[in-house]
């Protein structure tokens, strides 16, 4: 199931028995260092799920899924749940329900980001009773408490199900609250140590570190991003401190990375979880647009520990940012300003670039390669994407506007959901060829700059 917001159960008196639960989940691997199979910080929408089941009487049992995993016995439990926590890995959770082993009482769910903007087309090919669309830990328990009664799932807000006639319809939507600190703690006691606890994560450092989520959705509306126009979810900051105090007390961490879409959209909030967690000692970061930070705001994060800052720079080019609908509020002007002010905070700069959006050229490329050089200073790190037009995404859902091909509105479409990956994906997205092999030659441009510039520090020590 997607997971969002939770809600205690009413429905306690249905079915109190308690339930054997399986949540599988992708393999996912980081998005900077994807060719050495470095993994991915924790999944946090399993977790999340897990703990408000766990908190509820029901035994959870995470599995990790992986492209070449052996077929999975599931008869030992009462209800099977599949994460898909993208389009790219739908494929290799599809075959994971295809060659599963399954009790045929068993209640099939399914659910993530894939399934939330394809919610028909993950109930028919996954075959489950459900497909969770929206808010996900209060219908979880809706759904176990109805496990012996699946006819009674159209009670459960915010599904997709099948009707007697082979339809689909979906139950309504689920309620958002802007505050989650309700959720208990995700149950990272189900992944072996190793997958909540790493270094070499935490601002090239060798911290042991673990990641966390203070905050979900985003409200602002870049057209490449899938989060975009999203509600913005906050935990307080006791709820915050209370998790970093348990993960130092059981891992023994020195510091973490906060893995918010975008931390940084309420500073009210922020402030308040910044005077939380200082008394903790703990060295942090945190991912952030440019134009949401002001010197105030950046002293207190240092103060409390705050030792880098990933910001969305995305374009040094003034059109490029305006057709990904970031500028009127985003510019190199504001982007220099924001980096500046970081530095003037004693706080450390990763710049995120995006190169290939429908429109890049050689020209914008040049600007972004020349912001980049006058800003090389002050910046620690830099990590270079192509873009990729994700499922879910504006640009994605206008294909004739930005001349889109390969995507599954395209005649030609085979099915391969795996494509969209953003790990250095080399596929030929929008334009005629000739717009490609300037795109071509523009990023190889780019990539030996980026590369030249700021070397992997793992990469230049390897033999």
């Amino acid at each position: 199931m997607l997971y969002q917001f939770r809600v205690m159960s009413p429905l306690a008196s249905l079915h109190s028995d308690p339930a054997r639960i399986a949540i599988l989940y992708p393999e996912v691997y980081d998005l900077a260092r994807f060719r050495e199979g470095r993994r991915e910080f924790p999944p946090f929408g399993p977790l999340y799920l897990a703990a408000v089941a766990e908190e509820a009487g029901h035994e959870v049992v995470l599995m990790r899924i992986q492209e070449d995993a052996p077929d999975v016995n599931l008869k030992g439990f009462d209800v099977v749940g599949f994460s898909i926590s993208s389009s790219a890995t739908y494929g290799v959770m599809l075959r994971a329900r295809r060659t599963a082993s399954l009790r045929p009482d068993a209640l099939l769910l399914a659910g993530g980001v894939h399934a939330n903007f394809y919610p028909e087309q993950t109930l028919a090919d996954f075959g489950v009773h459900a497909v969770g669309v929206g808010e996900g830990e209060a219908a979880l328990l809706e759904c176990i408490d109805r496990r012996h009664a699946p006819d009674r799932l159209s009670e459960v807000a915010g599904l997709c199900l099948r009707a007697t006639d082979g339809t689909t319809y979906q139950t309504g939507n689920r309620s958002v609250s802007k505050d989650i600190s309700d959720l208990p703690l995700p149950s990272r006691h189900l992944l072996p140590d190793d997958a909540v606890v790493m270094t070499d994560r935490l601002a090239d450092t060798d911290l042991r570190m673990a990641h966390v989520m203070f905050s979900r959705g985003c409200p602002f509306p870049c057209r490449f991003c899938a989060a975009a126009r999203t509600i913005i979810q906050y935990r307080s900051g006791a709820s915050a401190r209370a998790e970093l105090e348990q993960l130092q007390e059981r891992y023994a961490i020195e510091g973490f990375a906060i893995v918010d879409d975008n931390f940084i959209v309420n500073r009210k909030k922020v402030a308040e979880i910044c005077a939380a967690i200082t008394p903790l000692d703990l060295r942090w970061s945190a991912l952030s647009r440019v134009d949401t930070v002001t010197p105030e705001l950046l002293a207190t994060m240092r103060s409390a520990g705050c030792i880098e800052l990933k910001f969305g720079m995305e374009s040094g080019s003034a059109r490029m940012l305006e057709l990904m609908n970031k500028g009127g509020k985003v510019s190199p002007d504001v982007i220099r300003r924001a980096v500046a002010d970081a530095r003037a905070a004693d706080i450390g700069v990763k710049l995120f670039v995006i190169h290939g959006y429908p429109g890049e050229n050689r020209a914008s490329t040049a600007e972004t390669m020349s912001l980049l050089d006058e800003l090389a200073p002050s910046v620690d790190r830099v990590s270079l994407f192509r873009f990729v037009p994700l499922p879910g995404t504006y640009v994605y859902n206008n294909p004739e506007e930005f001349r889109l091909s390969g995507t599954d509105r395209d005649p030609e479409w085979d099915g391969d959901w795996g494509r969209f990956h953003i790990h250095h994906n080399e596929h030929h997205w929008w334009g005629d060829e000739s717009d490609f092999a300037e795109l071509e030659s523009s990023y190889r441009e780019l990539r030996e700059y980026v590369d030249s510039t700021w070397p992997d520090r793992h990469e230049s020590a390897a033999p």
